[in-house]
């Protein structure tokens, strides 16, 4: 017997925001087994009826998001048929900004994914990020609105690609113990700079993973627990000693560091203005 509960995800783009807006309310419900099954660039009534044949085969829950009106129709009175509960995701904000902004909406296709100058915009700072990421091109690093520093596997550069996707030019420099902070850092001024830290003894077991998984098993101050305590007491010092911001990232998520940076740029933003 089938224990598995079934979401399935119908869109007429790339299912993107289907996938993120379902995986987040997904995170709220734990020890459950959901298989998710996605759909996406629906925009005819063969790929549509295709779907809907599988989803009478695995009935579950259906969520949508498709801008032809006949094929949503089409959509929800199939799946009234079958006795599946079927819910557009965008439905609901449609309808708010329809009457907020007292205009109607195109009903046009995937135009979130247009290339447009704010598209253009995450490119240059995806670009900007990898050239200044671990250090690199640091006399340029006066250009980046954010600069993330800290010792060796703290999350530096997930985080600066995750900001850099969202439109910001992020930078990253490590910082290496015994050896002074880059000139070029301390002297930055124009970018908000933000230590990250984590806890030595999480800090030592990432550490410990990543040199497994490189295949390195000996023992050095690197993985050393006093020897990392110094270091990360040295850069929450540095930090402090300049003013700069800073995360304890030892439980956070790659998504709730890159969060709590924005929300600081923003204050920051605010106060200059």
């Amino acid at each position: 017997m089938d224990h598995k509960f079934h979401i399935h995800l119908v869109s007429d783009s790339t299912g993107e925001t289907l996938h993120a807006m379902a995986n987040a309310a997904l995170a709220q419900f734990e020890n459950v087994e959901v298989m998710v099954h996605p759909y996406a660039l629906v925009r005819a009534d063969q790929q549509l009826t295709r779907a809907l044949d599988h989803i009478a085969i695995l009935p579950g829950i259906v969520f949508f998001t498709l801008a032809n009106q006949a094929l949503r129709d089409k959509l929800m009175a199939r799946c009234k048929d079958i006795e599946v509960r079927c819910i557009d995701l965008l439905e609901g904000p449609v309808t708010a900004l329809r009457q907020f902004l007292g205009s109607q909406e195109t009903h046009k296709v995937g135009r979130q994914h247009e290339v447009d100058q704010r598209y253009l915009e995450r490119i240059e700072a995806l670009n900007f990020t990898i050239a200044h990421d671990d250090g690199q091109s640091l006399d340029t690093i006066e250009e980046a609105e954010i600069i993330l520093t800290g010792a060796s596997r703290t999350s530096k550069t997930p985080t600066c690609v995750y900001l850099a996707i969202r439109g910001i030019r992020a930078a990253n420099v490590p910082l290496v113990p015994s050896v002074p902070a880059p000139a070029q850092l301390l002297q930055a001024r124009q970018p908000l700079i933000v230590g990250l830290w984590v806890s030595p003894d999480r800090l030592v077991q990432v550490r410990r993973n990543r040199l497994s998984s490189m295949g390195e098993t000996r023992d050095s101050a690197y993985v050393e627990l006093d020897a990392v305590r110094a270091e990360v007491a040295a850069t929450r010092q540095l930090f402090e000693n300049q003013g700069w911001p800073m995360i304890d990232v030892s439980r956070r998520s790659i998504e709730e560091t890159a969060a709590s940076v924005i929300n600081m740029m923003t204050e920051r933003k605010e106060v200059l203005t």
